[in-house]
């Protein structure tokens, strides 16, 4: 016998259908809940269908976010073989019935036909280590866009009340421009103070500067008072926001700050982590974001593999003599992965800094390919060279 249990995992539940053969389900489909005296019920007919069988059945299913991780430390604890399927094989696996039926009972029936179908491997989980620092640089990732979200919202604010404030510092963002914005958000709060009170004010913050600079800085915010178009009273509920968007912005910067400072500090105990940066144009956070993503490198036996998890492997698509010449990227892989290998080739490829990116770039461009598929044929060519690196442990020679 080859005993298997399928598992539709859901938001604090599983459903569960268990076979003793291909063919042969054992005993009716059943729900449990994901606290521990569910799990432990769980583990009772695992038993018994392991004494059933004569043998230790696998247990799989797919891949839901984080919903699946109290399932997935049980059976670790417990020792239990298990696959973790990626849901675009197991949505693909669904479709082979002719009939159109959608229930946690037929998703966990097909997740163990599943099973007797493919060739899977046993799931290797990532590394404490490695998982902890794949939530650092996400949770990083996600602040990010909502910190450019506020900025947008921030900017919006500004330009109702003060859009002439835009060139009088090189950095909006920075603590000086915030700050000063904080105490002066109107020209008429600017035009009221002298530009020795501006300076001085500005000087609070702490910045290295010389008291000319400061001054030119003040001369600079009377001229863009004067020439501000909102002359007239603003609007209190404008200065609301605009200062309300300011704290925000603080608040963001500060917490951004503290991610890159952990990240920087776990990512530098990974021996891969130099390996990666060695390559031009990878920095300290796009060489964290592809280790995390990775995990162990041991997990890819061949390059393509790792293409594979990048999503940038290029679909296939014939049919009798027809053969389809346009082949988009398949999209299945770890999206983090990809948008880091694409941000890596731009900045190799921006100021010449990776002269074997650039030559093979300039290569697919000679061949008539456009920039964004020059580009993807460069994402691919550098995930090969990094599976290559990790795999040999040797550091880039770019020449």
């Amino acid at each position: 016998m080859n005993p298997v249990i399928g598992l539709d995992i859901a938001k604090g539940e599983s459903q569960v259908q268990a076979f003793l053969q291909r063919k042969k389900p054992y005993k009716k489909s059943f729900k449990f809940e994901h606290h521990l005296q569910g799990l432990h019920e769980f583990h009772r007919f695992y038993q018994e269908l392991e004494q059933a069988s004569g043998q230790p059945p696998a247990v799989i299913f797919e891949s839901t976010g984080h919903y699946h991780e109290p399932v997935l430390q049980f059976l670790e604890d417990h020792g239990i073989p298990y696959y973790l399927i990626n849901p675009v094989v197991a949505h693909e696996a669904k479709k082979t019935n002719l009939r159109k039926v959608k229930t946690d009972k037929m998703d966990a029936y097909h997740l163990g036909e599943l099973y007797y179908k493919e060739d899977l491997e046993v799931f290797q989980k990532k590394t404490e280590k490695a998982l902890n620092l794949r939530h650092l640089t996400r949770q990083h990732s996600a602040l990010t866009e909502s910190y450019v979200e506020i900025k947008l919202q921030f900017q919006a604010a500004l330009d109702q009340i003060f859009p002439e404030y835009h060139g009088v510092f090189s950095d909006l963002y920075g603590d000086i421009s915030l700050n000063t914005l904080l105490h002066y958000p109107t020209s008429s709060d600017i035009q009221k103070a002298t530009q020795q009170e501006l300076a001085t004010k500005m000087r609070q913050c702490g910045a290295r500067r010389s008291h000319t600079w400061f001054l030119d800085k003040a001369r600079k915010l009377k001229g863009a008072a004067e020439r501000n178009p909102f002359q007239h009273p603003v609007c209190q509920g404008r200065l609301v926001s605009l200062r309300m968007y300011i704290q925000m912005l603080f608040q963001y910067q500060e917490h951004l700050s503290k991610l890159k400072k952990e990240i920087d500090a776990l990512a530098q105990t990974f021996e891969d982590y130099k390996l990666i940066q060695s390559i031009p144009g990878i920095g300290h956070k796009i060489a964290a974001t592809i280790i995390s993503e990775i995990g162990e490198i041991d997990q890819f036996s061949r390059p393509k593999k790792l293409v594979a998890y990048a999503g940038v492997d290029p679909g296939v698509f014939e049919s009798g003599k027809f053969k389809a010449t346009i082949n988009h990227i398949t999209k299945r892989g770890s999206s983090r992965l990809r948008h880091a290998l694409f941000t890596a080739v731009q900045c190799g490829l921006a100021k010449k800094r990776n002269t074997k990116l650039i030559t093979f770039y300039d290569r697919k461009r000679k061949e008539g390919k456009p920039h964004k598929v020059a580009i993807i044929a460069c994402a691919n060519k550098l995930i090969h060279w990094i599976h290559a690196m990790l795999k040999r442990q040797e550091v880039f020679v770019d020449q």
